[in-house]
């Protein structure tokens, strides 16, 4: 039986691409570099905001990455002055959060963005009674795909790993659920395609939060 669910944030609860970008672009051009289109950075996000750095400075020209150890405490400034740029949550996001949360289902955020940050964006936009539990990147959780924050959120809530359901939108994210043993959804509105989950054997894949109800219905009542 489903009890918990554990979600990723940037491209899953939130759309925060535009956040990332920012305070990216700010330090590619500290750097004389110009900033990178704000779409490309679905596809350079879902590793921490380190990786995303990098590969940012790559497409922008610095290919040996000589700014890279300068740059990202740079970067986690630009970021921390405005961490909510433009985020804003997806549609229908608020209303499955609501709804899980009348079910008694408990909640949690594994994010790679900083833990700060991530406690931050996630308070702001959804307030502190919905989720039971917010983990960002820190010194004491490894970034994902180690699945070693969402055992330790199992564990905190005391749960068995069958009975949560994780939810993310890319490679990275299919990656540590399935390395955390628990029920691995794909969702198609974040930064990445459906290939991508299929390619990283998503356990299932989902179009609107709302079919999250959906799916969590049916595992119960077939007794998952």
């Amino acid at each position: 039986m489903i009890k918990a669910c554990i979600f990723d944030l940037d491209g899953t609860l939130a759309d925060t691409v535009e956040s990332i970008a920012y305070g990216v672009n700010h330090t590619l051009e500290y750097f004389g570099y110009a900033p990178r289109p704000v779409e490309e950075y679905n596809f350079y996000a879902g590793d921490g905001m380190d990786m995303t750095l990098k590969r940012a400075l790559v497409a922008a020209g610095d290919k040996e990455g000589i700014h890279m150890k300068e740059g990202i405490p740079i970067t986690r400034q630009f970021f921390g002055e405005n961490p909510l740029y433009r985020v804003k949550p997806f549609s229908g996001i608020k209303e499955m959060l609501k709804a899980l949360k009348e079910r008694g289902i408990k909640m949690a955020v594994f994010s790679n963005k900083p833990h700060d940050a991530a406690v931050d964006v996630v308070a702001t936009i959804f307030g502190n009674d919905i989720f039971d539990w917010v983990q960002g990147q820190s010194s004491e959780v490894p970034k994902k795909p180690d699945p070693t924050g969402a055992n330790t959120i199992a564990r905190r809530f005391g749960f068995q790993k069958e009975e949560f359901m994780y939810f993310g939108d890319t490679n990275t994210d299919m990656q540590t659920g399935l390395a955390a043993g628990m029920y691995t959804v794909g969702v198609t509105w974040g930064f990445r395609s459906r290939e991508e989950l299929e390619e990283n054997h998503a356990t299932a894949i989902i179009n609107h939060p709302l079919q999250v109800l959906e799916l969590l219905e049916e595992l119960n009542r077939e007794g998952y």
